[in-house]
């Protein structure tokens, strides 16, 4: 089963070609997302690694957390999964309030 790792604290210039690269060494990834903000398009620090195997993962988290890369040095662990709050809506919302 695949493992999601957070990777924080990473240069701003730090591409996923360059995560995937990294990964790679200790197992295979399945997939690599370098969070950009929305409206600049400019990476905010921080990414995604998904690891195909907890072994794996395990291993990488282990090996990279504090490890410098591109200047900066990272802060690997395990993602946690963002847990949906059920007084949000999924949308914009509803505008009735402001009628």
């Amino acid at each position: 089963m695949a493992k999601k790792i957070y990777v924080g604290n990473m240069n701003y210039n730090t591409s996923e070609d360059t995560l995937r690269q990294l990964f790679a060494q200790y197992g295979e990834v399945v997939s690599v997302n370098v969070i950009t903000d929305r409206y600049t398009g400019r990476a905010k620090g921080f990414g995604f690694v998904e690891m195909a195997s907890e072994d794996a993962a395990r291993a990488a988290m282990t090996a990279l957390n504090g490890k410098e890369l591109d200047g900066r040095q990272l802060k690997v662990n395990e993602a946690n999964d963002k847990p949906r709050d059920s007084n949000r809506s999924g949308g914009g919302g509803s505008r009735s309030r402001y009628y």
